[in-house]
């Protein structure tokens, strides 16, 4: 694995530690170049928002469980 792919998931260790959910669970669409990322197994939302820049936020209750992330490769390239 080469060493700047291992410095980036270093750094998401360090946002899931610092993170209130302590679990994170991912999956990439890469058809639809959607990122799903669950807090909480399993997830069932009870209402959701869209962001002004095109984030789902998932809610079950008042608690975050998750995003969903649109237009997931042009974040990655900024």
């Amino acid at each position: 694995m080469a060493p700047s792919l291992i410095q980036d998931y270093l750094s998401l260790a360090r946002s899931v530690i610092a993170s209130p959910h302590k679990s994170l669970w991912c999956t990439y669409d890469a058809d639809a170049d959607v990122l799903y990322i669950n807090f909480k197994k399993p997830a069932a939302a009870t209402d959701s928002e869209l962001t002004d820049d095109d984030v789902i936020v998932r809610y079950e209750g008042d608690e975050v469980i998750g995003l969903t992330i649109l237009h997931a490769s042009r974040r990655a390239a900024a």
